[in-house]
């Protein structure tokens, strides 16, 4: 909870198992009556063998990566995805679509909010431009700011909510001072490591030409193959770090390889990734408005790696995955390493590529940090700081990035977010004298 009352797991699972719609059964960590449609993925044969090499490393196999006991040690297992029969099951198509009909919601598209209108310390509105001209909406309640760990702490310094040092260096005149606004930001950052791969078919090859026609029949006529896969198959946690009680970074393996510096295009050769990532980093960077100009994109500095212990578990994941892809279960498959490479060896070597090579896992949060100390923004019931009328409900109310990915925990806040503020909304029996 770091502090938080309500935060812990016991409260927050329900608000999962809430939100989750899980095929494959009954479980105590799954929900199988909420909105979001969630499966165990189709399976490749060449993960398969990353899942045996992980064994032989002596890994724990993990039947469900979801559904481990407290205090679990390191393990590899399949990865699930949020999909509901052969369509991916977005928080969009499973929460929003449903009630996009509804007389009582109203979707305004192709629109940039300006700022939040206040009058006082209470947020009454926002305004923001659709084609050309600034309109203005009111609530009668509350405004929701949901805008992301990008977005969020962005429209608030916009709207002279921050650090007063930066808002004057920007030209933003202070409505009021949070210095915490848009700094704590944690992200997970990756590095790649691929091998090539022979004698067994990967993503490479079943991309193009015939192997992808046959993979859109497989598609359209069951539903699976490889049109189904997500970013990564398999995810194995792993304990690197002396001091870390449990696993401290996630390896995610993909049944494919990419060209170096384009995210997404697979190069011509088969080929199987697996990228490490830190579960619990301690470095924390910032994001800034840049001018008082929406259209302005903030700065955004994760300071990836700037503390001394994300690095050495970085190296230490990147070596971690060697020896998985050099375990007897892969060793008949796989070729010369082909990043980072047979010249990269010593610690140095290592996170000097980890620099170069790295990227985002796409889990930006805390930039909103929830908590009653000096750099929180939101209390532990999403309200900011110092006003009325305005609550943030998105990952940057994480006091701390989540060890693995952010996409269920998010929608965990948004599910707990909903019943904090309708349990506010229904006025309470007034109590009668005897």
């Amino acid at each position: 909870q770091l502090g938080n009352r309500g935060w812990s797991w016991d409260d927050c699972l329900p608000f999962f198992k809430k939100a989750e719609r899980w095929g494959e059964g009954s479980s105590e960590v799954h929900g199988t009556d909420g909105y979001l449609f969630t499966s165990a993925m189709d399976r490749s044969p060449i993960c398969a063998k990353v899942i045996e090499a992980g064994k032989q490393l002596g890994l724990d196999y993990r039947e469900d990566v979801n559904d481990l006991p407290p205090g679990a040690g390191p393990s590899i297992g399949w990865c699930q995805q949020t999909r509901g029969g052969r369509r991916r099951a977005s928080t969009a198509r499973s929460y929003l679509r449903p009630a996009s009909k509804r007389p009582n919601l109203q979707l305004v598209t192709h629109a940039l909010v300006h700022r939040i209108v206040f009058d006082g310390q209470r947020a009454i509105g926002i305004d923001f431009s659709r084609h050309g001209r600034i309109e203005r909406v009111l609530a009668q309640r509350e405004v929701i700011l949901s805008a992301g760990a990008v977005g969020s702490p962005h429209l608030l310094q916009l709207s002279g909510i921050g650090d007063p040092e930066h808002l004057a260096k920007i030209g933003i005149e202070t409505h009021h001072a949070l210095p915490g606004v848009g700094k704590n930001m944690q992200d997970h950052y990756v590095v790649r490591v691929t091998y090539p791969i022979h004698g067994m078919r990967t993503a490479n090859e079943r991309a193009r030409g015939l192997p992808l026609a046959a993979e859109v029949m497989r598609y359209l006529i069951a539903g699976k193959g490889m049109l189904t896969y997500s970013a990564s198959l398999v995810a194995a946690s792993v304990k690197i770090l002396p001091e870390s009680a449990t696993p401290d970074v996630q390896i995610s393996f993909a049944p494919g390889s990419f060209k170096d510096g384009q995210i997404g295009a697979l190069e011509e050769e088969p080929g199987l990734t697996g990228g490490p990532w830190q579960m619990r980093p301690l470095s924390r960077g910032y994001v800034q408005a840049r001018s008082p100009r929406p259209e302005d994109p903030p700065l955004i500095n994760p300071r990836y790696l700037t503390e001394e212990s994300d690095r050495r578990a970085i190296v230490g994941g990147l070596r971690f995955v060697r020896q998985i892809f050099n375990a007897p279960a892969l060793k008949a498959y796989i070729g010369d390493e082909k990043l980072p490479g047979a010249r990269v060896q010593t610690d140095d070597e290592l996170l000097d590529y980890a620099k170069r090579n790295g990227n985002t896992v796409y889990h930006a949060s805390c930039t909103c940090m929830m908590g009653q100390h000096a750099m929180a923004v939101v209390d532990d019931q999403l309200r900011l700081h110092g006003f009325e009328g305005l609550r943030v409900v998105d990952a940057s109310v994480m006091p701390s990035v989540t060890s693995t990915n952010t996409n269920a925990p998010t929608i965990m806040i948004a599910e707990k977010a909903a019943s904090i503020i309708k349990a506010e909304a229904v006025p309470k029996p007034q109590a009668r004298a005897a």
